[in-house]
């Protein structure tokens, strides 16, 4: 790639994101940028509003070449928010838990993936989805993940790993009382009835389980898929499913596409989640902005399966 000669590269960090493998992965690749001559502003995040607002800043810089986005789903969210509309491409440096996006891109946890994002000029263009006015990259999640979400983050006090989803999600696979939702898709009433409902852009989600099976990030649309779902031996039943990827086309499983949804509830709270945060309360408008971010990526890129993923939490 040939923009680092016309201008400085915006190397935004979260420091409070990633393990040690994830911050020599930042340091290897600023070590590598440097080494091709390149001017690397280092910008440290002190929270997710100043991430976008350091991504609008160098959007609106004629002296920003492109923007190194170093930190897990939410912060890339919001850096990703901040350079919306703008022609800036931009990088990721996976340092979150899950890495939704960067894992559905190819970027994994070796520095020679990022290089070949940077020398190899493939860049592709992203959708973004818009919930309630918030933006989000990858996968929205309304009831029982809304809820396993929420209670992670009612005990978060730093970085995260997989085990810390453990006893939130026991307590709500035992707890969780399936919500009563009404959907709509582009005007379409598609849905009445009890269960859990995912929308998103990405097919994969925690573990590389492929939720929204035919979600294409930059296709214009947005996936949703609504599981009937009633109770926990449903539950099992519908995960097994899943995982083995038999779940889209079953009779207890509404799979659209659409430009916008509407969710609502007859309960006063519902928990949601938009790529692993907290979200909105209901009722949810998402609707999607086609082709909003540019992302480089590695040529050869390929998204991680539930096997890589796996291995890397096992590490």
């Amino acid at each position: 790639m040939n923009s680092i000669s016309n201008g400085y590269i915006a190397y935004i960090v979260n420091p409070k994101s990633g393990a040690s493998s994830s911050k020599r992965l930042v340091s290897e690749f600023k070590s590598y940028l440097l080494s091709r001559d390149a001017q690397v502003r280092v910008l440290f995040t002190e929270s997710l509003p100043h991430a976008r607002q350091l991504a609008i800043d160098a959007a609106r810089d004629d002296n920003c070449s492109m923007v190194v986005a170093c930190g897990g789903d939410g912060t890339i969210r919001e850096i990703m928010h901040g350079l919306e509309g703008s022609q800036k491409p931009m990088i990721i440096v996976p340092c979150g838990t899950e890495n939704l996006l960067a894992n559905e891109l190819g970027y994994d946890d070796r520095t020679k993936t990022l290089i070949s994002a940077f020398e190899g000029d493939c860049i592709k263009a992203l959708d973004l989805g818009v919930v309630n006015d918030s933006r989000f990259t990858s996968i929205a999640g309304i009831g029982f993940d809304g809820e396993v979400v929420k209670r992670v983050n009612e005990k978060r006090g730093g970085h995260i790993n997989h085990l810390d989803y453990f006893w939130p999600l026991w307590r709500t696979f035992w707890s969780h009382k399936f919500p009563n939702f009404k959907v709509s898709v582009d005007g379409e009433d598609i849905f009445e009835g009890e269960g859990m409902v995912f929308v998103g852009n990405i097919s994969r989600y925690a573990v590389g389980l492929q939720i929204l099976h035919y979600a294409d990030f930059g296709d214009g649309l947005l996936d949703i898929c609504i599981y009937k779902c009633n109770s926990r031996p449903r539950l099992l039943k519908q995960s097994f499913l899943t995982i083995l990827k038999h779940h889209a086309k079953r009779s207890d499983v509404i799979y659209r596409q659409g430009k916008s949804i509407h969710i609502s509830s007859t309960l006063r709270t519902v928990a949601t989640e938009i790529d692993g945060d907290p979200g909105p309360s209901l009722p949810l408008t998402i609707e999607v902005i086609p082709q909003a971010v540019r992302v480089l990526v590695s040529p050869d890129a390929k998204p991680a399966g539930i096997r890589t993923r796996l291995k890397r939490i096992i590490g």
